[in-house]
């Protein structure tokens, strides 16, 4: 492994950065990529003004539009073996099933991070209040408890943590926390191509684990790196 990915929060094209790690170099991927998303305006009002914003801060944030198939293959290559948590939307499940455990024979869990407080429903459609993590694994222990293998989790939005880090779609950390802690241990290298606001390397930094970050937008990756820079 490359010394100047170890350890560091790189700005760039993740495609393109991804290409530079060595085949088999990564004991962990934690990521949470852009969602498969159609940028659309809805009809005005109080809620639609607030929805409207939404998908406004989506598409600044570069977090619309889903994940190309080639990423998978490039996941594939650097992981030691198959073990990423992967967050998606309900339209991309079908997509990453078929290549992790069709395609690659790899054990799956599905994982919901639930929403109590959701936004008001907008039509005839069902709330908006959930979230799917998908896990994948081949030949990997893991080391959950009672507490910590649990496949769910309910909490109300995480708006503080939104506007503490400045970022749309930031999850909770001690979710991101108990994912690397069931599937790694200390020193492994832990890799997010769509790092954000820095939360998998603020965990993995916290927990003893060696990160890599990739991400896009200039302005997250400052965030990012004044997150990490705060961490003992």
């Amino acid at each position: 492994m490359n010394e100047k990915f170890l350890n560091q929060i790189i700005n760039g094209n993740s495609y393109e950065l991804i290409k530079q790690l060595p085949d088999k170099s990564v004991d962990l991927i934690v990521t949470d990529p852009p969602y498969e998303l159609a940028n659309k305006t809805v009809s005005k009002g109080f809620f639609s003004t607030h929805l409207n914003n939404l998908y406004e801060d989506f598409a600044n944030a570069n977090v619309m539009g889903g994940l190309q198939s080639e990423m998978l293959d490039e996941f594939m290559r650097v992981m030691k073996k198959p073990n990423i948590y992967i967050w998606c939307n309900k339209k991309q499940i079908p997509e990453y099933l078929n290549y992790f455990v069709v395609d690659h024979k790899c054990s799956f869990e599905i994982m919901v991070w639930i929403k109590s407080n959701p936004m008001p429903l907008y039509g005839r459609n069902y709330l908006n209040d959930k979230e799917f993590c998908l896990y994948f694994r081949k030949g990997i222990p893991l080391t959950t408890t009672y507490d910590t293998g649990k496949t769910y989790w309910i909490t109300q939005t995480n708006k503080v943590d939104k506007q503490k880090y400045g970022h749309p779609t930031v999850k909770p950390e001690f979710i991101i926390d108990m994912l690397i802690k069931n599937s790694s241990k200390e020193g492994d290298v832990i890799l997010d191509c769509f790092l954000g606001s820095g939360t998998t390397a603020a965990c993995a930094k916290k927990l003893k684990r060696t990160y890599i970050g990739f991400e896009l937008n200039q302005e997250f990756t400052q965030r990012a790196i004044e997150r990490i820079n705060l961490i003992n």
